[in-house]
């Protein structure tokens, strides 16, 4: 038997014997790109998550794993308008972090839209289905978390620099029960805020974050005989930071706003939010989904991985891995479901989006408003989750007036992306390079002239760099410039955010009839 046979036959052997039994490393993020305040519960032997998604539409992504460590997105939990209005909602306005539970049969979502009714939850018994329409909950805050005892049901949440509050509610109409009582201010780091309650041993639990969502974040412990209070803090808080000496330089910065949650296996483990800088102190991902386990001490206070950090190789026993198949294949736009990772910017005007104008492709119906409104652009884009990517696509651009364009983002918020687009210019198609940066557009000073036909757009991405590349026809891929990663962090652009990677198509202000027609779409990690 030769060298090489002998190789794969070991390979062969060594996935078998690992297949279903626990493994001992994994890579965080378990979730990459923007997918920000995690909130998990467990079901038997299935864990379910979700995130806060802000100005994006459908709203709440849900994933689902059977080792915490693999996840595959099986729907959102708002996905009409009736559930989720974002009307002229503001960058990083919309929806804030939710809380996940299941109680008897049902599982809950609460949340806060920010921009329109405040908190509310929806229900599903299939977290894959739709969800119910908004139960509005009579209390003030954001951040909203579930706690089910007794028959009875608490909401606790943030308000402000007040620190964390609790109330009883009617499950059914959200309405509050009996009074409002603060119950921890924290451990005087900024922002308190992102609570969770548990019980165990007796006791009750109260996780939240603090420091402000940026490298001062950590999460803290409190606990109290009575649901109500008063809490007492763990002498050990945080529980987890890397706002220290040890950890300031590391990949991973930012952590906070945990969840916990208890396998069969009687093991225990938390979810949080963190960044990975690009460079230097920026970045543009946004803040991503970890994982690490967690271990209760003699006096019964929870130990984060140890030493109340994570890395990216996370080198712990696992449950038993079960792989899911979350393929970055090529888009065709043969059919009219768009996969779960596309996203609106707000909610969406749906007649501006077409499968049937054009077989095999998707057409985008052009509007006076632009991707630098607070509005409701023709947009649809999905996030970027490495860095070091590549993103292209084909398209034909039919203009109709001056100010028509249409073709690729990279986006960040309103006033902060480039454009890599087809514009009219004189009555003829010319493709350049657009940077808005804080509020004001800037031209890259390169303009090539089109021919007629078809034009492929590509982007690839580094820590650096968002290379842009154009072709026509059978020819190879041309560089037509490139832009730097800095302005569209989260340090510059400001917000809670990551950037998307997105198609669109505008009048720019004037009422047009233009329609860009995109082929196919392709995304992939370098």
């Amino acid at each position: 038997m030769n060298q090489s046979l002998k190789l794969v036959i070991l390979s062969l052997l060594i996935g078998i014997s690992n297949f279903g039994f626990g493994q001992n490393s994994y890579q965080n993020p378990v979730i990459p790109g923007f997918h920000p305040d995690p909130s998990v519960c467990r079901v038997g032997d299935d864990f379910y998550l979700v995130n806060s998604t802000f100005e994006y539409f459908p709203g709440v992504p849900i994933f689902h794993s059977k080792d915490l460590v693999n996840w595959q997105q099986i729907g959102h939990c708002l996905t009409r308008d009736s559930q989720l209005p974002l009307q002229k909602c503001g960058a990083s306005a919309g929806i804030y972090a939710p809380t996940l539970r299941y109680n008897d049969g049902v599982f809950y979502m609460i949340t806060t839209n920010v921009s329109g009714g405040g908190n509310f939850i929806v229900t599903a018994t299939d977290p894959a289905g739709e969800w119910s329409d908004p139960i509005w909950v009579e209390t003030s805050g954001i951040d909203p978390d579930l706690f089910f005892e007794n028959g009875k049901v608490y909401v606790c949440n943030t308000d402000g620099k007040m620190g964390i509050q609790i109330n009883q509610i009617d499950i059914k109409t959200g309405k509050r029960i009996g009074e409002t009582r603060r119950i921890w201010r924290g451990t005087g780091g900024r922002y308190p805020e992102g609570p969770h309650i548990f019980k165990k041993d007796g006791l009750y639990y109260l996780l939240i974050s603090e420091g402000g969502t940026e490298y001062g974040h950590k999460i803290t412990i409190a606990r109290s005989k009575e649901l109500m209070g008063p809490y007492m803090s763990n002498p050990a808080n945080p529980i987890l930071t890397h706002a220290d000496e040890e950890k300031q330089d590391a990949p991973i910065q930012g952590t906070g706003h945990a969840d916990f949650v208890q396998a069969a296996d009687g093991s225990w483990w938390m979810v949080c939010l963190a960044f990975r800088p690009a460079k230097g102190r920026f970045h543009i991902l946004g803040r991503e989904t970890y994982l690490a386990p967690v271990v209760w001490t003699e006096n019964s206070w929870p130990v984060v991985n140890g030493n109340g950090t994570i890395d990216l190789e996370m080198k712990i026993k696992t449950l038993p891995q079960v792989p899911v198949k979350n393929e970055l294949k090529r888009v065709e736009f043969d059919d009219s479901k768009l996969g779960f990772e596309w996203n609106y910017l707000r909610n969406p005007v749906r007649e501006n989006y077409s499968f049937t104008d054009k077989k095999g492709f998707l057409t985008l119906k052009a509007t006076e408003i632009g991707l630098d409104y607070t509005d409701t652009p023709t947009f649809l884009g999905r996030r970027q989750e490495h860095f070091n990517f590549e993103a292209s696509t084909e398209m034909e651009f039919n203009l109709s007036g001056e100010n028509d364009e249409a073709g690729m983002t990279v986006l960040m918020n309103d006033k902060h992306h480039y454009k890599l687009s087809v514009k009219n210019q004189g009555g003829k198609k010319v493709l350049s390079i657009s940077n808005r940066l804080g509020g004001f557009y800037f031209s890259t000073g390169k303009t090539v002239a089109l021919k007629s036909g078809r034009v492929k757009l590509k982007v690839v991405g580094s820590r650096d760099y968002y290379t842009f590349f154009y072709a026509q026809g059978n020819e190879e891929f041309k560089e037509l410039g490139k832009c730097d990663t800095y302005f569209l962090s989260s340090e510059v652009a400001g917000g809670f955010t990551g950037v998307y990677i997105g198609l669109f198509a505008t009048g720019n202000g004037s009422k047009t009839k233009a329609k860009a027609n995109f082929d196919w779409f392709v995304y992939q990690p370098l």
